[in-house]
């Protein structure tokens, strides 16, 4: 990293449709914006990166807290309400043209964004490297602070 390259460092760690949206969103703003970026995916992050999941990641309404209406555990439990959530989030976004997830992907990746699924926690979990999309580095946690600490900017996300 050069000394006038500003760079931002996130890590991913939830795989819901609407954890996914702030490290891809910041790392392509970031890389836009001439810096350096890298996602560290890790635990369920990894979702997002996963060849069979990150086109249909789902909102939960039970227990969020941060659900746009207030959902009641006992109606989050009923059949239904996670596709309902998901529904209702995707159609949100579609109106304010905000681009999905694997467009966001796309731009991260042709934007030279570094996205790195976490070996340890593919292990752990059983995900092999066939499983995540093209494009994604495997590190560890090494590999990653080695670029967080020296980046600008490091957000848990």
């Amino acid at each position: 990293m050069s000394e006038e390259t500003k760079s931002i460092a996130l890590v991913a760690s939830k795989g819901t449709l609407d954890q996914a949206y702030p490290p891809l969103i910041l790392a392509s703003t970031g890389a836009a914006m001439d810096m350096e970026a890298a996602i560290f995916f890790t635990f369920y992050g990894l979702d997002i990166i996963h060849k069979d999941k990150y086109k249909n990641l789902k909102v939960a309404p039970l227990a969020n807290p941060a659900a746009p209406m207030p959902v009641p555990n006992i109606v989050g439990v009923l059949p239904g309400m996670t596709y309902a959530a998901t529904w209702m989030m995707n159609d949100w976004m579609s109106k304010a043209n905000v681009a999905t997830i694997p467009k966001l992907i796309e731009q991260c990746q042709m934007a030279g964004v570094r996205m790195i699924g976490c070996q340890m926690t593919m292990d752990v979990m059983g995900v092999k490297r066939s499983d995540l999309i093209d494009g994604i580095e495997l590190g560890g946690a090494a590999m990653f602070l080695d670029f967080a600490a020296d980046s600008d900017i490091n957000m848990f996300i």
